[in-house]
């Protein structure tokens, strides 16, 4: 895939805000500074269409950005580093939770995951609460370039271990790199198939 166009439509605060849903929609979501809006950038070949922070959770609200005017990219609220212990509420904001249940267009959850960590609590439970729910979705490892191919590859293969004690088949993964630009054409040809499957409604 070809990206041609990308334009902003608009950040919305609840999910009665979001605009007409009249396209599939690919929602990226993760923890506060896993590189989400760098990914982006990246994926699109804008600069600064989403903006990068050292300040983790600057992303407040849902924000649609139409591309090639056939898809959504919905850049989702980071979803912090709280514990799973702690109330859901406060890992997973009720914004994102709303959207992702009630959003009709979803065509795919796209959970981004630092490669350079071990499995964190809070992704897998955001993975397997997402997976219960049969909400459909991939997983994105970001980063890819500050790990040893050796290191990156243990890396994922822990990640897969501890999925498959919750998971019969793993959802589709994802290595990518927004220095080196490593995984953007596997990430729009998959995009790219999933809009052909994908029947949004009038």
């Amino acid at each position: 895939m070809e990206i041609t166009s990308v334009k902003f439509i608009k950040s919305s605060p609840d999910l009665i805000s979001c605009p007409k849903p009249a396209f599939p929609e690919y929602a990226f979501a993760g923890r506060s500074n896993v590189g989400k809006s760098s990914l982006i950038n990246m994926l699109t070949g804008i600069k600064n269409l989403a903006k990068t922070s050292s300040t983790p959770g600057k992303t407040k609200y849902i924000n649609h950005f139409l591309i090639n005017g056939k898809w959504y990219l919905v850049d989702m609220p980071g979803y912090g580093y709280s514990r799973v212990g702690e109330q859901l509420r406060k890992s997973f904001p009720a914004l994102i939770q709303d959207y992702l249940l009630k959003r009709d267009t979803l065509a795919c959850l796209i959970i981004l995951i630092d490669c350079r960590h071990e499995p964190l609590e809070n992704d897998l439970h955001f993975i397997n609460w997402a997976g219960q729910r049969q909400i459909p979705l991939a997983l994105c490892f970001t980063k890819a370039d500050k790990l040893s191919a050796t290191r990156l590859e243990i890396n994922i293969k822990n990640y897969k271990m501890k999925l498959q004690e919750n998971w019969q088949e793993l959802p589709e993964i994802f290595i990518t790199s927004s220095l080196t630009r490593t995984g953007r054409n596997e990430l729009l040809n998959f995009i790219e198939r999933t809009n052909i499957a994908f029947h949004s409604p009038v």
